[in-house]
């Protein structure tokens, strides 16, 4: 099971490598899962997170393997909202993939990405209505940590994106899974 991890310019550091560290854990704890986890980005350079944050992608929007699950974590999503490169790449992966997970504002790249989906979704509260305005299409849910909506789930900020990866480690594995990688990175 591969899990891929979209990365761009100003993407919000625990919007990606809080569910990263849930991944790469359970597939630390349970090799016998196969989980994979990798960061995607446009270019194979650096890319500079929030803050001045340097990370290196693992493969590029043109090189990574088959994806089982791609999450798009949020962030300054301007410039994103606006590669048309990335958002085509988002919409050829959605049918392939079996679950799409978003983080914080990474639900505006996904609704964008879609025009055409719609849907129960959450993001951070400060940015419910923008969401609302900007795709009124979508059924924005505020004062929740995440929105399960089969295919997609979305979640709040920052550390609804960590409640949000273990639920979904839970719905892809075991809840057994879910509760010693909890349990491993010290997370209630």
């Amino acid at each position: 099971m591969h899990i891929g991890i979209l990365i761009y310019d100003e993407v919000e550091v625990l919007d990606f490598a809080g569910p990263f560290e849930v991944f790469s854990t359970a597939a630390r704890l349970a090799p016998d899962t196969g989980i994979t986890v990798s960061l995607i980005a446009g270019q194979a350079s650096p890319v500079r997170a929030r803050g001045g944050f340097s990370v290196l992608p693992h493969h590029t929007l043109h090189d990574h393997p088959a994806l089982d699950v791609l999450l798009i974590p949020g962030g300054d999503h301007r410039d994103a909202l606006n590669n048309r490169t990335l958002l085509d790449w988002i919409g050829e992966q959605a049918p392939r993939v079996s679950q799409l997970a978003t983080v914080c504002t990474g639900i505006f790249l996904l609704a964008k990405a879609l025009p055409d989906w719609s849907g129960p979704v959450t993001t951070h509260w400060e940015d419910i209505p923008d969401l609302r305005t900007q795709f009124p299409r979508l059924d924005v849910k505020s004062d929740t940590r995440w929105v399960d909506a089969g295919k997609v789930i979305s979640s709040a900020g920052i550390s609804a994106g960590l409640d949000m990866s273990l639920y979904l480690l839970r719905r892809l594995t075991t809840h057994a899974l879910a509760t010693r990688t909890a349990r491993q990175m010290e997370y209630a």
